[in-house]
């Protein structure tokens, strides 16, 4: 692929969503999501990017997401900048293949509407995980494991305080399946 075939590629592809910033820079605007396309000066590298979550919602994650660079992106990466958590993905323009190109925007696409979830559900398991193992050293049993994060809620430790009966029961049942589970 050249410029010109991004080009074409592009408004083919999307169409009227498709937006040419310049030469060197395209927008596709949807419900759904943002994507941005820049060409290098020189058009010898083509970024893609996606705006995902801003970056204080995506802080407390940020192991999960290096993480996630690691093993499970593939050749998207999630990075942050400007206060915002992006899905990135850059090629050079030599040797970029029609195929290549579209898997990438699938998966910009699938980063951003993923979004913070996954990391987060990461994050929760690590959490329980770590809950599990303490209450195994301690000999806890699961009704005892249970007490402890009733009172952890009660006392706002865990939660939120304020919290109604109703909310609280519905965390302490996901908890029950959670530690269950594992």
């Amino acid at each position: 692929m050249n410029s010109a075939d991004i080009s074409s590629f592009l408004t083919n592809r999307f169409g009227n969503a498709l937006k040419i910033v310049d030469g060197d820079s395209y927008q596709i605007d949807t419900p759904d999501y943002r994507l941005l396309i820049i060409l290098s000066a020189q058009h010898s590298w083509v970024r893609m990017l996606v705006p995902i979550a801003p970056a204080a919602e995506a802080m407390t994650f940020v192991e999960e997401f290096l993480s996630a660079n690691f093993d499970a992106t593939l050749e998207t990466r999630y990075a942050m900048n400007q206060g915002v958590l992006w899905g990135v993905w850059q090629h050079s323009v030599t040797g970029l293949t029609t195929e290549d190109f579209t898997t990438a925007i699938d998966r910009c696409i699938d980063l951003k509407r993923v979004g913070i979830d996954r990391a987060f559900q990461d994050f929760a398991t690590k959490q329980v995980k770590a809950i599990v193992s303490i209450a195994k050293q301690r000999g806890d049993t699961l009704e005892q494991t249970m007490q402890t994060l009733n009172r952890f809620y009660a006392e706002g430790v865990m939660g939120d305080i304020g919290a109604t009966e109703d909310v609280r029961n519905e965390m302490m049942t996901a908890w029950q399946s959670q530690l269950e589970r594992l």
